[in-house]
């Protein structure tokens, strides 16, 4: 029997033990990440945001003035800047002219000239649609020509109706278009008669 020192234990070295979890996690990470990017792993209860109508009211670049879009569905719902979704319409940008149009870079202002409120239908109910246009606030006390677009996204765009209004003064409310959707989502009439939609406030 040998004497003297004890056979020597195997040391662990933490620094190998930190390494070997940090590639665990990452290994995982990796393997989630591929799961997550993978187009056939769908979640239940999914929407995805479409358009089957855009509705888009512009008026002239670097007008102070504020113009706002007023839309109603066949159920009476209508999408304004203080209801901003209503059925399956969305105001998805409210354009307030020339407010809030200019921020701050590192340090030099930007302006953006642009004009613009654009409004979603996501979906077919059949019946008609009514867009109007208000004059809601004046800068400059000048009349504005407000250019109205309605598109028909799907099955490919098509242009529904393009035209104009004259918005005298502030105040002033005027009916862009009004189109008949059948229950396939087809445009059945496009007319410009007048009907008043914007609220009392």
């Amino acid at each position: 029997m040998a004497f003297g020192r004890k056979p020597r234990e195997t040391e662990v070295d933490p620094f190998y033990d930190m390494l070997f979890n940090i590639l665990i996690a990452f290994v995982f990470c990796f393997i989630l990440a591929l799961l997550a990017m993978n187009p056939n792993a769908k979640k239940t209860g999914e929407i995805k945001a479409k358009a089957e109508f855009i509705i888009t009211v512009t008026w002239p670049d670097n007008n102070p003035n504020d113009l706002d879009t007023w839309v109603e569905d066949p159920n009476g719902n209508r999408v304004w800047f203080r209801q901003r979704e209503a059925g399956l319409m969305h105001l998805d940008r409210d354009d307030r002219g020339s407010v809030g149009d200019t921020l701050l870079v590192n340090g030099k202002a930007i302006t953006n000239p642009l004009n613009q409120e654009v409004v979603t239908i996501r979906g077919v109910a059949a019946g008609e649609y009514v867009i109007n246009v208000q004059y809601y606030e004046s800068r400059d006390r000048e009349p504005v020509e407000a250019t109205i677009s309605v598109v028909k996204v799907n099955p490919v765009a098509t242009v529904v109706f393009y035209g104009t209004v004259d918005l005298a003064m502030k105040g002033a409310e005027a009916t862009a278009a009004r189109f008949t959707l059948d229950a396939d989502g087809n445009v059945t009439n496009v007319n410009t008669i007048p009907k008043k939609l914007v609220e009392t406030l």
